[in-house]
């Protein structure tokens, strides 16, 4: 199924209280999840057993073992879904050791429903579920953004067809894998797929890589040999940053693209080929024309049909998608990694960052923190300290700064979530928000998270 027509997402919602059990069912089901109930614990096992579960909604005080219980014996039997816990009991030691346990976030009852609303959409979105992050997938790329989502549009258009497609877009932002991925779902696909990056080869060497050589054609040449155009018959040829070749290549470009043959370096006799050509570049190469850099007639040949890699920055609502994709690849490499989660303080400091290296920094990141976690959460002290601390030093007015911008909400859970980071220390707490005790006592009183 594909992510414009993905299932509801699947909630269970764990509470003795009948009335607010089945309110709350219903609440959720008007925004369009599917929704279980259960009673008490013995139930959600059971039904935890019977079915996967995008979300719990777990009840703090139950008959039988209650809900901090019920969080550690889930998170020890393997569960990633998030945790929504709600109480009528709410203090911030309870909020902060529940969050400990291993729930994601604390309400406390009665609970406004347009917070419940808001709080369950936050959590769906920032903890994705593996089945959530196949369906947002296109091959290797995921993402539910309308940034991705027109970019896959775009894909699965161009992909049937022999079409010469560009592709632009900031190094990092995937460019091969949506060349690849043009490739897959393309009548192609059974044949080579064949990359070659131009910028990483001196002139001389791209023509001889790219059209092939006839013996004694220049000193090294000791045999014939066919050039990456022949590697790639009946395929796709992947140009990546085809905007660094040099006018002079240029020309012999635009001639294969014309004429569909490639004439080996020495030689003087031409070889048709049958190759669909993908060509991308971190360049603007309208700007490159008009300077002279890239000629005009090779760029309306490569220009046919263009498709734009967004920045991460302009589709921020893919970073937890892209975050279990990085975790999932990191399994499926060490065994060390299973169930590795980020905290909430430390997922929001990776969405709030600008990502200059796009999706190859976030990958780079996601490995690095998992390593310096040593164990399966990783929190805000794990990540580059350019994440924890984008300006360098402490804004001496967070509520100017790092909450611009902000709903109260947000604030309120990342001052939970720095609190169970720093184990219950306000001290240590504002220190991780950036923030004066000071500010901190206030803002936990405006919250009612100091009773």
């Amino acid at each position: 199924m594909s992510a414009l027509q993905a299932a509801p997402q699947r909630i269970l919602v764990i509470d003795d209280d009948r009335t607010f059990r089945l309110s709350t069912a219903e609440l959720l089901r008007q925004d369009g999840y599917d929704v279980d109930v259960a009673a008490e614990a013995g139930e959600a096992v059971a039904a935890l057993d019977r079915a996967a579960y995008d979300l719990l909604l777990l009840d703090m005080r139950m008959p039988g073992m209650d809900g901090l219980t019920t969080v550690e014996v889930l998170r020890t039997r393997g569960l990633k879904a998030p945790i929504l816990m709600i109480s009528g009991f709410g203090t911030i030691d309870t909020a902060v050791e529940s969050l400990h346990r291993g729930a994601d976030h604390f309400l406390s009852k009665p609970v406004d429903p347009d917070l419940l609303s808001a709080k369950v959409a936050e959590l769906l979105e920032l903890h994705p579920s593996a089945a959530r992050v196949r369906e947002g997938a296109l091959g290797s790329m995921v993402g539910h953004s309308d940034a991705m989502r027109s970019v896959f549009t775009a894909v699965r258009q161009v992909a049937p067809t022999d079409t010469t497609v560009l592709i632009q877009g900031e190094t990092g932002t995937g460019k091969e894998l949506l060349a690849r991925a043009v490739h897959d779902l393309s009548p192609r696909a059974g044949r080579p797929f064949v990359p070659v990056n131009c910028a990483g080869l001196a002139e001389g060497v791209l023509e001889s890589e790219l059209f092939g050589h006839v013996r004694g054609s220049f000193t090294g040449a000791v045999a014939d040999r066919e050039g990456l155009f022949a590697a790639a018959e009946g395929g796709t040829l992947f140009l990546d940053e085809v905007g660094d070749v040099s006018l002079a290549l240029q020309q012999r470009l635009l001639r294969v693209l014309q004429e569909r043959e490639v004439t080996p370096v020495g030689s003087t006799r031409p070889r048709a080929v049958d190759v669909r050509v993908v060509a991308a570049t971190h360049r603007d190469l309208e700007a490159e024309v008009r300077t002279g850099r890239f000629r005009d007639d090779l760029f309306y040949r490569l220009d046919v049909f263009r498709i734009q890699a967004p920045p991460l920055r302009s589709r921020r609502a893919d970073i937890p998608l892209l975050i279990e994709a990085a975790l999932a690849r990191l399994r499926a490499r060490s065994s060390g990694t299973e169930g590795a989660s980020f905290s909430p303080l430390a997922m929001r400091l990776m969405r709030a960052h600008d990502w200059p290296g796009n999706v190859r920094e976030l990958f780079a990141v996601v490995e690095s923190a998992t390593i310096r976690a040593g164990g399966p959460r990783i929190e805000a002290q794990h990540l580059p300290s350019a994440i924890r601390d984008p300006d360098g030093a402490a804004p001496s007015h967070p509520r100017e700064t790092r909450y611009q911008g902000s709903t109260v909400d947000d604030e309120r859970a990342a001052i939970e979530a720095a609190l169970v980071e720093a184990d219950g220390s306000r001290a240590r707490a504002a220190e991780i928000l950036g923030m004066s005790r000071t500010t901190l006592w206030r803002r936990m009183r405006d919250f009612g998270l100091g009773e």
